[in-house]
């Protein structure tokens, strides 16, 4: 049976320039394996702009033109995501916080925050560890994808998603909306704040020191020494007892020396104090 014929040319050569640019960018690492996913994802930016062959966008991309470069990158990430995902990190976060009540503002990292339930999860579970809707705890939520930062900003969800969270739990944090669908309130969104943020990039913006970071089934995107790099810049904007919050299919092995496993995917610093707290500015 023969295969049958694609609507856009996309050669092997186009496939090695995308896995390139987006290697570059946002050091992602493409497997060839991920041919046919490339070609459906970026398939809808082609038609988008009247194309006919992957030849012709990435010349669009080459121009250097910024906001399909966005859109590019967009495309191409993955944010599978649910609210309290791999439910043991946050148990293991609310006993963090009642046990630090007592040192003023707590601050935590979700550096991958995709559509936004895995923020709002660490902003419940705050709010029932300080039993108020308004706990001593800020949070900066950031992704590559301006996309999923829009919705994630707005808080809105269909009901079969947050209603597996129970009855009690969505009268307490969230509101029926006209649209059908339960809006996170008002306190969870003001506790915060978001940004885009390339993790490759030089320029963060992120200032620690933090009680806990939350980089979970990002690190597999990368090659091992990206995520060394990435796990060297994370090391100094932990507070000496934070914690480094992973995947469950990730570990820390290669970075030993930055990081000790404290708990089932959990890193706390393998030499807290070791290093100063960040200085990056805002």
């Amino acid at each position: 049976m023969s295969t049958p014929a694609r609507e856009f040319d996309f050669t092997q050569q186009d496939f090695e320039k995308i896995r390139k640019l987006i290697y570059d960018y946002a050091g992602i690492a493409l497997s060839p394996a991920k041919h046919d996913m490339v070609y459906g994802r970026l398939a809808k930016r082609l038609r988008a702009l009247h194309l006919h062959t992957f030849n012709e966008y990435l010349k669009v991309l080459e121009r250097g033109d910024s906001k399909e470069m966005e859109l590019f990158t967009n495309s191409l990430t993955t944010n599978l995501t649910s609210f309290f995902r791999e439910s043991h990190h946050f148990d293991i976060l609310a006993d963090y916080l009642r046990g630090h009540r007592s040192v003023g503002t707590l601050n935590l990292w979700c550096s991958a925050s995709s559509t936004g339930e895995e923020p709002y999860s660490l902003a419940i579970t705050a709010c029932e560890a300080f039993d108020t809707l308004r706990p001593p705890v800020k949070i900066i939520a950031t992704d590559l994808d301006t996309n999923v930062l829009e919705t994630a900003k707005a808080g809105l969800y269909a009901a079969e998603e947050v209603e597996k969270l129970g009855s009690v739990r969505v009268k307490r944090f969230f509101d029926k909306h006209a649209s059908g669908k339960y809006q996170a309130k008002q306190e969870l969104r003001d506790m915060i704040v978001y940004r885009k943020l390339n993790l490759i990039s030089q320029d963060w913006l992120i200032r620690g020191p933090m009680d806990a970071i939350f980089c979970r089934n990002v690190m597999i995107y990368f090659d091992k020494p990206t995520q060394l790099k990435i796990l060297q810049r994370f090391a100094p904007l932990l507070k000496p007892e934070g914690l480094l919050y992973v995947g469950h299919s990730e570990n820390l092995y290669h970075a030993a020396d930055l990081f000790k496993l404290r708990g089932k995917t959990v890193y706390e610093l393998a030499k807290p104090g070791g290093a100063p707290p960040s200085l990056l500015t805002r």
